[in-house]
C-alpha cells in the first residue's frame, strides 16, 4: 500500500489549494480515506473523511470551505480547500483503512499514511 500527497503550497489567506492523494498497492473503492493535519506543537487532527461509499465527513473548522473526492478509477482522493484561513497552515497527510469507522475523526485508526504536504496560508 502506497499513498502519496502532493499539491501543497504557499497561499494567501483567501486563496484555495487542492491537494491530492495518489495511492497504489491497493483496491482503493474498498478503502475509506481521511486527510489529516498537524500544525507546529499541536495534536494530529481530523480534517476530512470519505467512506467507500462516498459519503464525506469534515472537522467543523473546514465545513463548508473544503471538499474532499476520490476517484477510484484513477486511484486518487482529493481534498479542494478554498477560502483559505491562517489556521489552515499545517502538514497535511492523506490516510487509508480498510472499511469504514465510526471513530474516522481518529488518526490512530487509519493503517495506511502517505508522506506529508506542507501548506502555508499567509498574506
Amino acid at each position: 500500500v502506497q499513498l502519496q500527497a502532493s499539491g501543497g503550497g504557499l497561499v494567501q489567506p483567501g486563496g484555495s489549494l487542492r491537494l491530492a492523494c495518489a495511492t497504489s498497492g491497493f483496491t482503493l473503492a474498498d478503502y475509506a480515506m481521511g486527510w489529516f493535519r498537524q500544525a507546529p506543537g499541536k495534536e494530529r487532527e481530523f480534517v476530512a473523511g470519505i467512506r467507500e461509499g462516498n459519503r464525506k465527513y469534515y472537522a467543523d473548522s473546514v465545513k463548508g470551505r473544503f471538499t474532499i473526492s476520490r476517484d477510484n478509477a484513477k486511484n486518487t482522493v482529493s481534498l479542494q480547500m478554498n477560502s483559505l484561513k491562517s489556521e489552515d497552515t499545517a502538514v497535511y497527510y492523506c490516510a487509508a483503512r480498510v472499511r469504514w469507522t465510526v471513530a474516522y475523526y481518529d488518526y490512530h485508526q487509519y493503517e495506511h499514511w502517505g508522506q506529508e504536504t506542507q501548506v502555508t496560508v499567509s498574506s
